[in-house]
């Protein structure tokens, strides 16, 4: 939201333009890490860009799902690029005092936790969806079993001998 002379303007992206941006971001995520020396750093970035892509994925197939997505691209994404910048600049540095090493630790452990989020972000996109599938194959199996096709049932029927 921005002011101008006492009047309030309000912009606001949309989806395309916030999944352009979010592309842009992971994009710039994955050019990171062959920068990067921890190979522990660099795998989580890899699960970071993968999940990051698959995200923005489910969104473009889904974009009913969007509407949770707003903190993930609006804070979570952006504020990752900016770590990962900014301990890539440190690590370039080669410093070696007790600021630099408690930071490149600290951020790592940081990127850590990010990556579970991530992970946890893009299952929580699929949660309705394992719950609805869920019931409905319950209810399938239900059907099954009363219309006599359990397989089990189907065997105690003589269905063996059909083969």
């Amino acid at each position: 939201m921005f002011r101008t002379k006492n009047k309030e303007i309000v912009t606001s992206k949309g989806m395309y333009d916030v999944l352009k941006e979010a592309k842009e971001r992971n994009t710039q995520i994955s050019n990171l890490i062959p920068k990067i020396e921890d190979s522990n750093m660099k795998q989580n970035m890899r699960e970071i860009n993968e999940s990051v892509t698959k995200i923005i994925h489910t969104i473009e197939k889904n974009p009913d799902k969007y509407s949770k997505m707003n903190t993930f691209f609006d804070y979570y994404l952006p504020k990752t690029l900016t770590i990962l910048t900014k301990y890539d600049e440190i690590e370039n540095q080669a410093l070696t005092n007790k600021e630099s090493t408690k930071f490149m630790k600290q951020t790592q452990d940081m990127i850590e936790k990010i990556n579970k989020a991530f992970k946890a972000q893009l299952s929580s996109l699929y949660q309705a969806d394992i719950v609805d599938t869920g019931a409905e194959m319950k209810v399938f199996d239900t059907m099954l079993k009363s219309d006599g096709y359990d397989e089990s049932d189907f065997l105690k029927k003589g269905g063996e001998n059909e083969k």
